[in-house]
């Protein structure tokens, strides 16, 4: 539906149409319309109100002389009251059309006033544009919630809803709502736990994901599930991470990667078509992470622009300068982006984009500028003619170009080089807006080192299947194992992810050895999972795709808490409500838990 679309089964004791319906073609019509005053304009005689819900903004003519006791009620109707008026639709004079409204046309001329409600001075001005903190307009959600971009930003989160539900129905999926009271299990960010009033000690957890209980459907022979699933992880936010999040999760029976893929796609498919009318190109392209990682410095590339990193190593294999000697002898690389005509970039402006690059950790920015009379730069004047022409060579360098180089292990150069050729895109006007470049990331590893020191983790989750090939060697060499995984990126943005999952018995326990558990703690953890393995698991595999994300897309947002309608802020507090808040000593007693005191310790 669109703003401004007739509703049916809108009317009600208050009102037979909305803000947003009303045409020329009503004229004469009597009409009850209700809602908010967002514009009033008292012009001596006669009074304008501009009334809004969220279809729409209708223009209302009041003459208070000719209306008796509502007259005077309606000198004193100020911005956001609440009012019902009665009256009939009129087309407005001549000269007096505003084409920026659909209902613009017309105006409903008066002839009887109600105040519903009456509004004090609101904190931000709620029509045109928002110029209040974010913490106001999260302390005063319900204001902001008025305004229109996020009623539309809402309205589209529902449709999305919608769209998704009857896609995946049509497909054979049925809907199946999984626990939210919940196992703790160690699958990587921290859980939020609940306290059991009735089992002292014990907590429940509010789930990461649906991720075992969609398995175990599975194996319980219900073959398609998905839910609209409401997921919790107690980690540090971002603009684009809540605490609480929707994700559209999908499980199927006797899959491999490609069915996985297949339904995915044809979700998006169905998605862009009906909400953006954007009938997107498939199959979806497929990159190895290996090498997304080597030509973008990420596993979210941004497709939209060509903008690639090259491996300058072998350039350097005889250098003298000693910044890049001491890299090369430590075992790192040498890479970089070259910027074509980038030599016009001033001091300053490659000072901004060495800016960017310490953001993924580099030290700092090598660079050289190629001009007609020869090379200049900070690298560029130390060194020889064979290491320029080589330079040349690798990059296809031309005069006026800018090479821009950084020195050090892939962990350093890859998310420095990912941040600045992000940069680098919106300097030089690369991105194509009006395109949607879907990618999936496919193959990447098992196991990665912990940030916390030198145990493994999984990359993506401990039930996700090893590569067949990589089954019987995992153990000897775990950092080259393949996964049987995959990621959905749109425009450098991950809107998703799933793998095959394991169903052997033999082949989880050899995981979670692997990963440092002990015997006894994964039986204990995981006990069920395991005992349901050796009852017949067929093959499985599915996706969970990040709806919050996937509306943030399709609304052209830039933040999550612009699609969502209750968010929390980056310290994960809710500003309107106050949450989290403190509970008093009974509540805590009920619960077996004992208030720290101020040093940390027990009071």
């Amino acid at each position: 539906m669109k703003r401004g679309d007739s509703v049916k089964g809108i009317e009600t004791s208050y009102r037979d149409h909305t803000c947003g319906e009303l045409r020329k073609s009503d004229e004469g019509k009597e009409v009850h319309l209700c809602g908010w005053v967002c514009r009033r304009r008292d012009h001596g005689g006669l009074i304008f109100l501009d009334l809004r819900d969220r279809y729409g903004v209708t223009q209302v003519v009041i003459d208070p002389s000719a209306i008796g006791e509502d007259g005077a009620m309606a000198r004193s109707v100020r911005l956001e009251y609440v009012v019902q008026v009665s009256g009939r639709v009129a087309a407005r004079p001549e000269g007096m059309v505003n084409p920026s409204l659909e209902t613009g046309e017309i105006e409903v001329r008066v002839e009887r006033l109600r105040v519903l409600a009456r509004s004090e001075a609101t904190p931000f001005q709620i029509e045109g544009p928002i110029e209040a903190s974010e913490d106001i307009r999260l302390a005063y959600r319900y204001l902001d919630l008025r305004r229109s971009e996020l009623q539309r930003n809402l309205h589209l989160r529902s449709r999305l809803m919608k769209i998704a539900r009857d896609t995946l129905v049509s497909r054979g999926f049925i809907e199946i709502e999984t626990p939210i009271l919940t196992k703790r299990t160690p699958e990587g960010a921290r859980d939020y736990l609940v306290p059991s009033r009735v089992h002292a000690g014990k907590f429940y957890a509010l789930p990461q994901s649906p991720q075992l209980y969609k398995e175990l459907l599975m194996f319980g022979g219900l073959d398609r599930y998905f839910q609209i699933a409401r997921c919790f992880r107690d980690e540090d936010l971002r603009a684009d991470r809540q605490p609480e999040f929707t994700q559209i999760d999908i499980e199927m029976s006797f899959v491999a990667e490609p069915d996985v893929m297949e339904v995915t796609e044809s979700l998006f498919f169905e998605l862009f078509s009906s909400i953006l009318g954007i009938e997107l190109d498939r199959p979806f392209p497929r990159l190895a992470y290996r090498d997304a990682m080597e030509r973008f410095g990420t596993d979210r590339p941004d497709l939209r622009y060509s903008l690639e990193i090259v491996d300058f190593t072998a350039a350097f294999a005889d250098t003298s300068f000693k910044i890049i000697r001491g890299v090369l002898e430590s075992g790192g690389r040498v890479r970089g982006l070259v910027v074509r005509g980038g030599a016009r970039y001033s001091r300053k402006e490659i000072g901004d984009l060495e800016s960017e690059a310490k953001k993924g950790g580099a030290q700092g920015l090598l660079w050289a500028k190629s001009t007609g009379e020869g090379w200049s730069g900070n690298v560029g004047s130390h060194l020889s003619d064979g290491e320029l022409g080589e330079l040349s060579r690798r990059g296809g360098v031309e005069p006026g170009d800018l090479v821009l180089l950084i020195a050090g292990p892939d962990r350093v150069t890859s998310p420095s080089l990912d941040s600045l050729r992000r940069s680098l895109a919106r300097r030089e006007g690369l991105c194509d807006d009006t395109r949607q470049q879907f990618v999936w990331i496919v193959e990447p590893p098992l196991f990665e080192i912990a940030e916390e020191g030198h145990a493994l983790s999984s990359v993506h989750h401990p039930f996700t299947s090893p590569a067949d090939e990589d089954v019987a060697r995992m153990e000897d060499d775990p950092l080259s194992a393949s996964a049987r995984a995959y990621d959905i990126v749109l425009n450098g943005v991950e809107l998703g992810g799933g793998s095959i999952r394991i169903n052997r018995r033999d082949v989880q326990e050899k995981i979670f050895a692997i990963l440092g558990m002990k015997e006894e703690e994964y039986a204990h953890e995981f006990g069920f999972l395991l005992e349901a393995l050796d009852y017949g698991a067929p093959p499985l595999g599915g996706i969970a795709l990040g709806m919050d994300r996937i509306a943030m897309m399709l609304a052209g947002a830039d933040n999550l808490r612009d699609v969502i309608a209750f968010p929390k802020t980056t310290a994960a507090q809710g500003l309107m409500e106050g949450s989290p808040s403190d509970v008093n000593d009974m509540e805590l007693k009920e619960l077996h838990i004992k208030r720290l005191d101020n040093s940390g310790g027990l009071e």
